[in-house]
């Protein structure tokens, strides 16, 4: 009876000691996945605003002399891009290191920036129409409330192709296309540019090659398949490029 006692405690202390493993296993996996989640969050965020700042720039050095209002404009720009780059990461670095009371450590909670999401896509519009790319905005089926991290994917893939678009386009302009269907969202974004028949290189440039393998749309073709969707990221044979995608929503 003592003997099948002691096998009976050592057989739980073992459980418990597996459960203890498993527990942190999950927790280096979840601290794992939330830092994976934050560089992609910087990165975009990051890129955005410093592309908008330097395009900006650019714009602002060639009318200085000739153009003096528009080039404060550009400059006001650049200060807006800056300073919201500024609030976003001020924002994800509270979430890294919050302080011991558990508020942002800038004490300043009307600084931090909404969370992405379709539903605010009008600033991001904005900013891009005035550094120089117009930009259609077309919602096809009922617009609804999606997970976060859904919304937050579906709004970094229309910025990120935006700011291809605004980097490496040649004038001309852009549309974007969101459609809700019954179990999934749908986003295209086509800019208008040389035709790849004219073997103009400046649209391989939109994201490193002509196929769509650049750092952010690799990054985001990543997040796509996290939610069992896909992107699809080229040039278009009549000219420009298009980023299309598809991400399953549970409509239940």
């Amino acid at each position: 009876m003592r003997y099948a006692h002691r096998r009976h405690r050592r057989a739980l202390e073992e459980r418990g000691w597996l459960l203890e493993r498993e527990r942190e296993s999950a927790a280096r996996t979840a601290v794992d996945d939330e830092r994976a989640r934050i560089a992609r969050e910087l990165h975009d965020i990051v890129s955005h605003n410093v592309s908008l700042m330097i395009v900006q720039a650019s714009a602002a050095r060639e009318v200085l002399a000739a153009h003096p209002e528009e080039a404060a404009l550009a400059l006001s720009a650049v200060e807006r891009a800056g300073r919201d780059t500024m609030t976003e990461l001020r924002h994800l670095l509270g979430l890294l290191a919050p302080s011991a009371d558990g508020d942002d450590d800038s004490g300043d909670h009307g600084d931090l920036a909404p969370q992405p999401s379709l539903r605010r896509l009008s600033p991001l519009i904005d900013r891009i129409a005035f550094a120089g790319l117009p930009v259609d905005v077309r919602i096809s089926g009922e617009p609804r409330p999606l997970p976060a991290g859904i919304d937050v994917t579906a709004y970094r893939i229309v910025q990120e192709a935006l700011t291809n678009a605004l980097k490496h386009g040649t004038g001309g302009k852009a549309e974007v296309t969101i459609r809700y269907a019954q179990r999934s969202v749908r986003i295209e974004v086509l800019n208008t540019g040389p035709s790849v028949l004219t073997g103009n290189p400046a649209g391989n440039r939109a994201t490193g090659s002509g196929d769509g393998a650049g750092r952010g749309l690799l990054g985001l073709r990543q997040r796509v398949a996290v939610y069992g969707g896909d992107l699809d990221a080229r040039r278009r044979l009549g000219g420009g490029y298009r980023v299309r995608a598809r991400i399953p929503v549970d409509s239940g």
